[in-house]
């Protein structure tokens, strides 16, 4: 199994940034890997939706059963997909009313060593980069001066 863990401290509240995890249909518009997420289902805390990979050629897609807890966290286990187990989890900490602590864990193991070989440095860049790239996307917000960055 691959495991990658990151954490970082933005300045920014908890639940703005629980609010970019929890925007999937706009993943597109900032994470440079996805073409295009859809929410296939929305109750409560529930959500599950379907993200599609097209980085450098590489076309995949998967599908995640997420449970949220409004400006805390975010918990995505896979439903269907190219793994043979994914699960992974945002946690936000508030330390003030306009900073945090995000931290991000994704664990994932592909269904065959075939996928692994191919899809596998796609998906490590992939989970290496996903905080960063929510990170700049509230950057982004604050500039253009959207409420709440």
């Amino acid at each position: 199994m691959t495991r990658v863990e990151k954490s970082v401290l933005v300045l920014y509240p908890a639940v703005s940034m629980w609010q970019l995890v929890e925007d999937i249909p706009r993943y597109a518009e900032f994470l440079p890997w996805c073409s295009h997420a859809q929410i296939h289902e929305r109750e409560g805390q529930h959500t599950k939706a379907t993200i599609f990979i097209n980085f450098h050629g590489l076309k995949q897609q998967f599908t995640t059963q997420n449970t949220s807890i409004k400006g805390e966290s975010v918990l995505m286990e896979l439903v269907e997909g190219p793994f043979k187990h994914l699960r992974g989890e945002f946690v936000f900490k508030t330390l003030r009313e306009d900073a945090c602590k995000i931290e991000f864990i994704l664990e994932w193991t592909f269904s065959s060593a075939l996928l692994e070989r191919v899809v596998g440095p796609v998906f490590q860049h992939i989970a290496n980069t996903m905080v960063d790239a929510f990170v700049a996307r509230a950057d982004e917000l604050n500039q253009r001066g959207v409420d709440g960055y």
